[in-house]
């Protein structure tokens, strides 16, 4: 046996923006996981924010592969390609737009 009534009837303000709701549209906000003491309507009640929960998500994000098969003709590897508009020109009938790549040192000066 209950010791509440069913407070079908019953109203009761939310703590966020004081405005009156039905006691059953009323939740609790929760924080980092937890019910904060806020009983807040549904239509503003904020969800709980994945950034808080530090450590207990897994955020680990693995860059290396394992057993990597790396390419071994070098010369094709680190050749350039192109695609249209943008390609390497033609030998023959020398058209397209060129690409060069060039390796060296960039030396900045300011007075």
């Amino acid at each position: 046996m209950s010791s509440y009534t069913s407070g079908k009837h019953a109203f009761g303000f939310c703590d966020r923006t004081g405005f009156r709701y039905p006691l059953h549209d009323l939740v609790k906000q929760i924080e980092n996981g937890r019910p904060n003491g806020l009983l807040v309507g549904k239509d503003v009640v904020d969800p709980d924010q994945p950034q808080l929960h530090l450590g207990r998500v897994r955020a680990s994000d693995p860059q290396a592969l394992r057993n990597p098969r790396p390419d071994q003709n070098l010369s094709e590897s680190r050749g350039l390609f192109g695609w249209n508009p943008v390609g390497s020109p033609d030998v023959a009938t020398d058209t397209g737009i060129g690409m060069q790549s060039f390796v060296g040192v960039v030396t900045v000066s300011t007075d």
